[in-house]
């Protein structure tokens, strides 16, 4: 098996689906848990590939959150190791800043179940060549990134205009959710009760449309973490 790291950065947050895959893929997730105070990594140490989740915390909280600036060490390790990374919600937005992008908070949050549009550039990629050109993505996100110079936009959505991009052959910065599971999302709902409600959202209506979304959500993911997937095992090789 193949060791990738997982930077987890709030427990609701997992890899969901993505473990699934991954671990049928042949790779061995493991988990450095930032929430419990565990130490990142300075170095990918043989690993084939680099995840880092989501999580409530800004890139711009490093007094805060002392993993911040230790995870995009990380990220920059992977970059020039021209090792996979992917990088979810949070981790998109860290991607972003490690490649000199401007993340800020957004002019409204996005959370719950909206639509995504894949860009032109989607079609030709080799991670999201193969997902439908359109379908409801699960979000949960307050700020917003700017394209890194050199990046390849390749996911929109009404509220947000860069939900996904690329960068180089291996590096993949995604602001939407592909892995939740019914479990994430009632977690998320719960731990961000208060989020919610300031949002004037419906917590019990996010968790009920899951049954509606899921299924597509979960077809197009497994699609994408697969292609990732086989970009580690190549790394690995």
């Amino acid at each position: 098996m193949n060791k990738i790291w997982v930077l987890q950065n709030i427990q609701p947050e997992n890899l969901g689906i993505a473990g699934q895959v991954f671990q049928g893929c042949g790779l061995e997730p493991a988990y450095v848990h930032t929430f419990a105070g565990e130490e990142v990594p300075r170095y990918m140490d043989g690993a084939a590939g680099l995840v880092v989740l989501g999580g409530p915390m800004g890139v711009y909280e490093h007094d805060r959150y002392p993993f911040i600036d230790a995870a995009m060490r990380l990220i920059d390790q992977s970059l020039k190791e021209d090792k996979p990374v992917l990088g979810i919600c949070l981790g998109s937005q860290l991607l972003a800043t490690a490649l000199g992008a401007r993340v800020a908070r957004g002019p409204q949050k996005e959370i719950g179940w909206y639509p995504i549009e894949l860009k032109p550039a989607a079609s030709e990629d080799p991670l999201m060549g193969g997902l439908q050109p359109s379908f409801m993505g699960f979000h949960w996100h307050g700020d917003i990134f700017d394209l890194p110079k050199g990046a390849t936009a390749l996911v929109s959505s009404a509220r947000t205009t860069y939900q996904a991009f690329s960068y180089g052959r291996a590096a993949y910065g995604v602001l939407f959710h592909m892995e939740v599971t019914t479990q994430i999302i009632a977690d998320m709902v719960r731990a961000f009760a208060d989020e919610v409600r300031e949002e004037g959202l419906d917590g019990e209506q996010i968790k009920a449309d899951a049954a509606q979304h899921l299924p597509a959500l979960h077809a197009n993911g497994r699609t994408f973490f697969q292609n990732w997937a086989t970009l580690c095992l190549e790394a690995g090789s």
